[in-house]
């Protein structure tokens, strides 16, 4: 679930990028999904990170 809530806030801090620099939709659909991508690698590293701090 980290994972998937961490693409999410990408995607949409990617949108809102795209927005404040003017883009069109493929700009933000291009910044979303850039940013969806980052962000769901921190959130792989986040998880297996917590996992082992549990365990």
């Amino acid at each position: 679930m980290i994972i998937f809530a961490f693409a999410v806030l990408g995607f949409l801090l990617g949108i809102s990028a795209a927005r404040k620099r003017k883009g069109n939709r493929l700009d933000m659909a291009q910044y979303g999904a850039g940013f969806s991508i980052a962000f769901m690698l921190l959130g792989i590293v986040a998880s297996i990170v917590i996992e082992r701090i549990i365990t």
